[in-house]
């Protein structure tokens, strides 16, 4: 593997995962490592043919807590990481793969929501193992389609921002701004120096009414499944702090801001 890439100066590796379609079938020697979404961790709502490759694979790679949702699902060797590790895991994953084995990563939800990160560092692990396999992704229910439906906020009608990845978010943040009051938010925040009460308190900060309507979802589809149902200004009360103590919301939670003014005539609320 090269140096660590670095997140301020590039190349991030979303953009890697990014940078190109998927390539055409047939267009590799070998066959393709799999980047499955397993959803919300509940396995209810991993999909079939994410639970096939999960099953089917040799060696599945993955942070612990996301491994830790599928390991009942399939005998493979399961090589877990955190940030500080996820280089070599990944890296002894592509050695793996490079000597014939069926790979699979796994990422909670789906990667094609707030994913790309680690997608791009499976792809380029695989690269530079000289692996002429395609990275292939299986799309997976994502928390951000739960939420959306929790709070009945159609797709169509909202905009989905990521703050849960590596580096700078001011583009992000940005988008929330523009978009807050004329459309439904649907958020992905970052713990812990971005959570839903900081969230609100810059929405607030750049002109936001405090009278929108707000709702954390937090452990979506599991049994200690909660909702908070309040404002924009009784959210950023939460505001402040950077680490599990400062606020009260998990790090599984998905904030949705509701537009001022509903398609049907309501009032957000």
């Amino acid at each position: 593997m090269s140096d660590e890439y670095d997140l301020d100066s590039g190349p991030d590796p979303a953009t890697l995962a990014a940078a190109a379609p998927e390539s055409e079938p047939g267009a590799h020697s070998e066959t393709p490592v799999y980047a499955v979404g397993i959803g919300p961790g509940n396995p209810e709502y991993l999909t079939r043919r994410g639970a096939r490759a999960i099953r089917e694979a040799d060696v599945v790679v993955g942070f612990q807590a996301v491994v830790d949702f599928v390991a009942d699902e399939t005998d493979a060797d399961l090589l877990t990481c955190g940030y500080a590790d996820e280089a070599e895991a990944l890296a002894a994953f592509a050695d793996r793969v490079a000597g014939g084995e069926q790979g699979t990563a796994v990422l909670m939800g789906d990667p094609n929501h707030s994913g790309y990160q680690f997608l791009g560092k499976v792809e380029r692990a695989v690269a530079e193992g000289g692996v002429d396999a395609p990275v292939r992704v299986i799309p997976g229910i994502s928390a951000i389609q739960l939420a959306a439906s929790r709070g009945r906020t159609p797709m169509e009608d909202s905009r989905f921002v990521t703050l849960h990845k590596s580096g700078p978010i001011d583009a992000e943040l940005e988008t929330l701004a523009e978009n807050a009051g004329d459309r439904h938010l649907l958020v992905l925040p970052r713990p812990f120096d971005w959570m839903p009460g900081d969230v609100a308190a810059f929405l607030l900060d750049r002109g936001a009414s405090a009278e929108l309507s707000a709702l954390v979802f937090e452990h979506l589809t599991h049994e200690e499944e909660q909702h908070t149902r309040t404002t924009l200004g009784g959210l950023a009360e939460h505001a402040g702090g950077d680490d599990k103590e400062s606020t009260p919301f998990s790090d599984l939670s998905v904030l949705v801001v509701r537009a001022a003014v509903e398609s049907n005539g309501g009032d957000g609320t």
